[in-house]
């Protein structure tokens, strides 16, 4: 996949078959508009392209909304995107003034005059342009007066159930893991540095790696116990996470810590990613140390018959 952070390193590609949007999390709904982006390339004798924005582009809009939540960050839909076979990813930088641009100038100015843009295949209800303004009848309109043709893909035909960023985000929020691995079609992923922490969990036979999780915009799901796979440096492991206080300890400070099973290595500054695989149950707070260490046998016996199978 060739990547571009500025419109005008895109070039000289053959027959450009274009889609447009956020695409946070790179969900089911999203993978449909990919795969007949694909189709429609191929029938085109064309390559696909695939044009989004950084930084998301509430954050710029509403820098004040501290409720946004986003299922991906860059690195991620970069993998994702990859992993779904886009050929040609454009990261295209959201600013104030780029904001301002109404539709038209969008259409023309973009998606002609810089991509060449031979088919635009795009989601649901899909809007663009300043204030929102753009949409699947402006494009129709528009199209073939600069030579493209326009293909919406139906909610109908993404799925029964409209699937949609902010449905992921509710099942995260509640710990409803199954809903969300669902409708992302892929597991749920956090990603963070291993930092120092109280080494409590070492002391009672359950050391964790304490894991930072440095953009603020990246939804953490609730607080819990997890079934999780852990992957480090191109190795994937099996194990068991807790987000959350740890109020049998008295903890004042949220926290995502990974107990990784049969792992010993001194990881400290290396980067994790956290698999989602399943919610075990809510943070408890117990009696004593005694009892959390009854309980997170428990989890790991039951997070062992998860991620092994």
């Amino acid at each position: 996949m060739n990547i571009y952070y500025s419109i005008d390193d895109f070039k000289n590609v053959k027959n450009p078959v274009v889609t447009t949007g956020t695409f946070d999390g790179v969900h089911l709904g999203h993978q449909k508009i990919i795969s007949r982006l694909k189709d429609f390339a191929a029938n085109e004798n064309g390559e696909s392209v695939l044009l989004t924005f950084f930084p998301h582009p509430r954050m710029v809009l509403f820098p004040e909304d501290n409720d946004l939540k986003l299922l991906s960050n860059q690195a991620e839909k970069i993998e994702l995107l990859e992993k779904y076979g886009i050929d040609h990813l454009i990261i295209l930088p959201f600013t104030k003034e780029f904001s301002r641009l109404t539709s038209l100038e969008f259409i023309r100015n973009i998606l002609v005059n810089k991509i060449k843009t031979k088919k635009l295949v795009i989601g649901y209800n899909h809007h663009f342009g300043r204030n929102r303004e753009g949409s699947f009848n402006h494009l129709k309109e528009y199209g073939p007066l600069y030579g493209f043709d326009v293909e919406e893909i139906s909610a109908q035909d993404i799925d029964q159930v409209e699937i949609s960023s902010t449905k992921i985000r509710n099942a995260l929020q509640t710990g409803d893991i199954t809903t969300a691995t669902k409708y992302l079609g892929h597991q749920y992923t956090l990603s963070g540095k291993v930092v120092g922490g109280k080494k409590l969990g070492k002391t009672i036979g359950y050391p964790t790696a304490n894991i930072s999780v440095e953009d603020k915009f990246k939804l953490i799901p609730t607080d819990g116990v997890y079934a999780v796979k852990v992957k480090h440096n191109g190795t994937t492991y099996n194990g068991m996470l807790n987000i959350g206080n740890n109020p049998t300890v008295d903890g004042k400070c949220r926290s995502v810590e990974v107990n990784i099973f049969n792992f010993d290595n001194d990881i400290y500054g290396d980067e994790l990613t956290i698999y989602f695989i399943e919610h075990l149950r809510t943070e408890v707070k117990f009696a004593n140390l005694d009892e959390l260490k009854k309980q997170l046998a428990a989890d790991k016996e039951k997070a062992l018959l998860i991620t092994t199978n």
